[in-house]
């Protein structure tokens, strides 16, 4: 996340690991930035050594480009209406910030759907921050901060169940994890925060904090960000990956003197920050955890100056490899993206360099914040979606041939994807099928961090719109940006977006999301398309301890072609989507076979499921 320039020459030698391959494939583009670096003032602002955007605007489509002209005419017209007033959300989230403007206040926060009561249908949380203890602005003795619980009644009605959950949590939270941890039936939840963490044990609709028995409340001075369970090593409990950004104070941050105009007080970038390991912990099973993160291969430290190289914002996890085990992709934050490829839960091995998802196309890291990762091609091609910084391209790292499943090259350029959302400063990214056509689109969440930043980039503001990039399968702009009056007022409305997550809120078969908004309200927008397009949605149940079936790959087949999906709700930043799979069959009326491998290695077929309803589906005995 590329910030303002602080004061004086950043340490870069400790943030990036030096060996040989990235030196090859990147020194010619160091010497640049570091030569311009010693050039420039103490208060030029660090985005303008980015790619400039405005030499090609992503809002004009070129005169003679008949083509990508006919395909946004034959757009599918779907509108989303903003509900969150009237579906009885209110929340309005709390950087706690009072003027010295500390990283963390801009970086807030996620949202979850999850059945927390198990009646079927999708509840949200909300993750919210505070104030910190060594101020409160003025009028804000009176307040205290909390998440907040929503209970839906199906029809996408929320009520505030909060208190009574026991979910009036205050902290400095950052992200939400979503998983049943004991294997009680009950979908527990993990809250990342600046400080300690959370892990709030869920006793039937009630929570309780567990996280310091539990061995998984961290350290006080960590910066914990996005988060996810996982079972890494197939043994039917759900382990936890936590991310963590930087080495973080106010003593530190303040010591940066960061500045937007070369005197006001600017946001700090992470660049002369340390960098900090993720935490990987195995579940032992009787309710606690173990921190492997060493043992297992998740410290990436510098080759040279052994500090930790991540400063990690965003997790998915998927079997790229379909061996069974769980792989883990992070987007970190302008430095090199991690790959961590699972040998058979004994140990990860990071790929990230050899796989090609480390850096963008032309060798430098970039500013990366929220990840989700899918199989977006009926081929099997999985793709990579890496959100990232202004006037940086959204990342689509895609396998070129399902054989080799560890070679990405970055196909946002030649999907159309890239120079369509180079502008925006992109935070909560998620694959979904919006229109039900069968192909996965895109969605990001955007905002800036800087409220004066229109002053000296006027191609940017600080309130910005979301993105929606409607899939157009194989041609010549595989992802087209779908304009405004596609959609309708209250999807363009402009807001500081941060996290994002999906779920169909209103039994409908369609997907419904919601954004999170930095210092304000979150968004909750109701898919109300009308296309006529049938659907399948299914929800699994496993057998033993992973209940809810985590890392159970299922592939439909509709005319002959399969759509792919995961059983894994974490994706975006910071946030967690519903744990049920929704398959988009456009016309279609018929499906001809669904196949589950489930998280175990066994597999289950089932022919011809009634299209249009949502499927509960158990695990069938072993043979």
């Amino acid at each position: 996340m590329s910030k303002s320039e602080p004061a004086g020459k950043p340490d870069t030698e400790e943030l990036v690991p030096h060996d040989d391959a990235a030196i090859g494939r990147a020194l010619k583009i160091s010497l640049v930035i570091i030569l311009f670096a010693v050039a420039i003032a103490s208060g030029v602002i660090f985005w303008i050594s980015r790619p400039s955007s405005e030499k090609a605007p992503v809002a004009i489509i070129p005169k003679h480009d008949d083509k990508l002209r006919e395909m946004v005419a034959s757009l599918p017209k779907v509108k989303f209406t903003d509900i969150t007033a009237e579906a009885g959300i209110n929340f309005k989230h709390c950087t706690g910030g009072y003027g010295e403007k500390l990283l963390p206040e801009t970086m807030g926060s996620g949202a979850a759907f999850f059945d927390y009561d198990n009646d079927g249908d999708q509840d949200l949380l909300l993750v919210n921050s505070c104030y910190w203890p060594w101020k409160r602005p003025a009028g804000s003795e009176k307040e205290t901060p909390t998440a907040a619980l929503y209970q839906n009644d199906g029809k996408g009605k929320f009520t505030d169940v909060t208190k009574a959950a026991g979910l009036e949590l205050t902290c400095y939270g950052m992200g939400i994890a979503i998983g049943d941890y004991n294997s009680d039936g009950w979908l527990d939840v993990f809250i990342s925060a600046v400080g300690e963490n959370h892990l709030l044990k869920n006793d039937q609709g009630k929570f309780t904090d567990v996280a310091a028995e539990a061995g998984v409340a961290g350290v006080p001075a960590q910066w914990s960000t996005s988060c996810g369970f996982v079972d890494y090593n197939n043994d039917g409990q759900l382990d936890l990956f936590v991310c963590n950004y930087i080495k973080w104070s106010q003593k530190i941050d303040l010591s940066l003197g960061s500045t937007l105009d070369g005197e006001n007080r600017a946001f700090a970038p992470p660049v002369p920050f340390e960098g900090a390991f993720c935490y990987l912990y195995r579940n032992e099973g009787d309710g606690k955890f173990k921190d492997v993160s060493a043992e297992m291969g998740i410290q990436v430290r510098n080759v040279n100056t052994k500090v930790p190289v991540g400063k990690s914002l965003g997790v998915s996890f998927a079997d790229l490899d379909r061996d069974g085990f769980m792989d883990i992709i992070v987007a970190n934050d302008t430095v090199q993206n991690f790959l961590f490829h699972n040998l058979k839960g004994e140990k990860f091995e990071e790929v990230g360099q050899k796989s090609g998802v480390a850096y963008g196309p032309d060798g430098q890291a970039r500013g990366a914040m929220g990840c989700d990762v899918a199989a977006f091609r009926p081929n099997g091609t999985y793709g990579i979606l890496i959100g990232n910084f202004a006037n940086e391209p959204t990342s689509l790292f895609a396998t070129q041939d399902i054989r080799n499943p560890w070679s990405f090259t970055d196909e946002a350029l030649p999907s159309g994807l890239g120079p369509q959302s180079r502008l925006e400063l992109k935070f909560g990214v998620f694959f979904f099928d919006y229109d039900l056509d069968g192909r996965l689109d895109v969605l990001t969440a955007n905002g800036h961090l800087e409220e004066d930043i229109a002053k000296v980039q006027t191609s940017q503001s600080y309130k910005q719109p979301p993105q929606l990039f409607w899939n157009a399968g194989e041609g010549e702009s595989e992802f087209v940006r779908v304009p405004g009056d596609s959609l309708s007022p209250d999807f363009t409305t402009t807001m500081v977006g941060r996290g994002s997550a999906f779920a169909d809120i209103d039994g409908d078969g369609d997907l419904d999301f919601i954004l999170t908004g930095s210092g304000s309200a979150p968004r909750l927008l109701r898919n109300d398309q009308k296309l006529d397009h049938h659907w399948l949605r299914l929800s699994l149940q496993g057998k033993g301890k992973n209940n809810f079936a985590y890392g159970a790959r299922v592939e439909v087949i509709v005319d002959g072609l399969v759509q792919e999906r995961l059983v894994s709700p974490t994706r975006g930043y910071l946030s967690q989507s519903e744990l049920a799979l929704t398959f988009g069959l456009g016309k279609h009326e018929k499906v001809e076979k669904v196949t589950i491998y489930w998280h175990d290695g066994s597999k289950q077929d089932i022919v011809n499921p009634k299209v249009d309803l949502l499927h509960q589906i158990e695990q069938a005995p072993a043979k």
